[in-house]
């Protein structure tokens, strides 16, 4: 892409120190090996379970080119970062303490030695997220990296599609699109094409990127979202890039543009295409089924009428697969609740609450519109999808915006180059001294 997204150049400038006594000086731009580390927890996060691949890989082999990748990236970042300069974030600092009661309900071993694996994970994955801090500076390098790679992983969605389309649109999955080359299923695509159609979007309305280069990232991205049949994902990028455009409106005259237009084009498509748009979002489903959320509401039910203990109800079971009696949860709240208890829910609302408070009070800019993306979307796909306890997708999206919110550090007044004395002739220091 162009622009911004074409150039790794340093949103901060050159390497100066802060004028606070003691501020630690400013890194002379993103080193390239940050973005490495982020490609690497991307790839952690993808999973090991999704649909049946063209090449069937062994899921031994997935959760060791997952986990391998999380302790490549906290050894990278730890390389990059040896002398373990970091930037004082809420955000991080919540997620630390939810390894507490991550930790202490795991060790209780009611989920099995599976949960003190995950509690490994999740310590290593917030670990990583420390030593990256450094270089959260309220910049636009964090999105760039984001873009790139979940548009590569969309890349071998579109390729496996390509290769054999009877893979890539299995009927055990009612023809929706999944990943055939590696195993994704519908939401996950679902969710990376939104999250990248949403930065692109507000890339170009902020004018650091070109609308070719955009194009190349938003059209396909498109197509495969609507392959995948995802309401939550559409739903929140409509939702989430209303949010944000809205915070530009009053500052930018493209965001009133698009903003108008996008209006516009939407009410000729809900009468012109009301009847289609109906058929996609029901997905052919009963009425019971579509009231039920695809059957997730009996989960949630059954769920929370578990009988509990004291303990569970405050530090939960442990970290699991975020499912109960043997399906899937898909609430992130209720999985949160399940594995970390109250404590859990109320540091994980803690981080989205701080996180929109400090959105609202930034002035209007390109780097907050991007975070209030962010957090809009997580919050809304939380109600259909896990994640927000535990190392995954949501978490880095809102580690990106927390990324964006950061104030960058200010730089020092360089000091002023001193003035050479000239010499005094001899003649003039015995008039001097006479």
């Amino acid at each position: 892409m162009g622009g911004e997204l074409r150039h790794g150049g340093p949103p901060g400038g050159a390497d100066t120190a802060g004028t606070r006594p003691g501020a630690e000086p400013r890194p002379a731009g993103t080193p390239r090996i940050v973005g490495i580390v982020w490609g690497l927890l991307i790839l952690n996060t993808l999973g090991s379970a999704g649909a049946k691949t063209i090449v069937p890989l062994p899921r031994s082999l997935i959760q060791l080119v997952t986990m391998g990748a999380l302790v490549a990236a906290f050894t990278l970042a730890l390389a990059v970062n040896l002398r373990l300069r970091i930037r004082a974030s809420s955000f991080v600092l919540l997620l630390t303490l939810l390894l507490v009661p991550s930790l202490i309900s795991s060790l209780q071993l009611e989920s099995g030695l599976g949960a003190l694996f995950r509690c490994t994970r999740l310590a290593l994955f917030i670990g990583t997220l420390w030593l990256l801090s450094r270089w959260w500076d309220g910049g636009l390098t964090f999105v760039r990296h984001h873009i790139r790679m979940y548009f590569a992983v969309l890349g071998s969605v579109a390729a496996g599609l390509v290769v054999s389309p009877g893979a890539a649109l299995p009927e055990l999955y009612g023809g929706r699109l999944v990943g055939a080359l590696w195993p994704l299923t519908p939401p996950q695509i679902g969710q990376y094409a939104a999250v990248i159609i949403g930065l692109t979007v507000l890339l170009v309305l902020g004018r650091r990127t070109d609308r070719t280069g955009a194009a190349v990232v938003i059209v396909p991205s498109l197509v495969l979202l609507a392959l995948t049949h995802t309401r939550t994902a559409t739903l929140g990028l409509l939702i989430g890039l209303t949010l944000a455009i809205g915070s530009l409106v009053l500052t930018s005259a493209a965001a009133r543009r698009f903003f108008t237009w996008t209006v516009l084009c939407a009410a000729v498509a809900a009468v012109g295409f009301g009847s289609a748009l109906q058929a996609w979002f029901l997905r052919g489903q009963s009425q019971e089924n579509f009231t039920s959320l695809t059957g997730r509401a009996k989960v949630w039910d059954a769920l929370l009428a578990a009988p509990r203990t004291t303990s569970e109800q405050l530090f939960g079971a442990g970290l699991g697969d975020k499912s109960f009696g043997g399906l899937p949860i898909d609430n992130s709240w209720l999985a949160v609740y399940q594995e970390q208890g109250l404590t859990g829910v109320v540091l994980v609302a803690a981080i989205i609450i701080v996180l929109g408070v400090v959105a609202l009070l930034r002035p209007p800019s390109l780097q907050r519109a991007c975070a209030i993306f962010l957090i809009s979307y997580c919050a809304i796909a939380s109600y259909t999808e896990a994640g927000l306890g535990d190392a995954s997708p949501y978490l880095l999206h809102l580690a990106l915006a927390a990324s964006l919110l950061a104030v960058p550090a200010a730089a020092a007044p360089l000091p002023a180059p001193e003035v050479p004395r000239r010499p005094v002739p001899r003649w003039a220091r015995r008039s001097e001294v006479t």
